[in-house]
């Protein structure tokens, strides 16, 4: 496992202590699960994606390799692998900070850690697939609430790559948060920067978000 480094929240809108508290709590609370449970919640949460009808037709799906605890789609991954999807991982801009491109995930790809000691494909303006042209973009949460108020790692990655689906909904893939289903909360304040999800996918269940309420 690579050593996890926090990454810092927006330098404009940072973090209240109450949220901050609250990641800690939550991000504690998955470390501490076993590998037995956590291969437990792996396979229920490969179950409930696909039998999600976002998925059913998405043949580019963004991903992410687990870590600090985060629930691990790589069950699901290796299911749709076989059904012929193509995968892509994050990479950080090297130029443009605090957003993400996204390189072709396969199996035998080499792998190089990042600043924040997560494993990531070399940067490639040439296999980079466009954020426009996934068709979904599987990635994990620190905790989230009926409503749609998520909470992540307080980096802001994902809330600037896929900034443009307020403005161009119809070009966005179905942005999709992942999650132990512990990792609900009461509620959540939707701040001004957060690109909506469309839905969560637990362990348990799956959440979809039409006006803000979970369907």
């Amino acid at each position: 496992m690579s050593q996890f480094i926090e990454p810092q929240p927006f330098q404009s809108h940072p973090d209240t202590i109450s949220r901050g508290a609250l990641r800690k709590r939550l991000r504690h609370q998955r470390r501490s699960l076993s590998f037995e449970q956590q291969q437990q919640a792996a396979e229920n949460l490969a179950l409930n994606l696909l039998k999600n009808p976002d998925l059913h037709r998405a043949r580019h799906i963004a991903i992410y390799l687990p870590n600090d605890g985060e629930i691990d789609p790589h069950v699901y991954l290796d299911i749709a692998l076989r059904k012929g999807v193509r995968f892509y991982l994050p990479v950080l801009h090297p130029i443009h900070e605090g957003r993400l491109v996204f390189s072709p995930y396969y199996d035998g790809v080499e792998l190089t850690a990042n600043r924040f000691g997560i494993p990531e494909p070399a940067f490639s303006k040439g296999l980079r697939r466009p954020v426009w042209a996934l068709d979904a973009v599987l990635f994990p949460l620190v905790g989230f609430d009926e409503q749609g108020g998520r909470l992540g790692m307080g980096g802001g990655f994902y809330d600037r790559t896929f900034a443009f689906s307020r403005l161009r909904p119809r070009l966005a893939p179905k942005l999709i948060g992942l999650a132990h289903d512990f990792q609900k909360v009461d509620k959540l304040p939707i701040e001004p920067w957060d690109v909506p999800l469309h839905s969560v996918v637990t362990d348990k269940q799956r959440y979809r978000f039409r006006g803000g309420v979970a369907t």
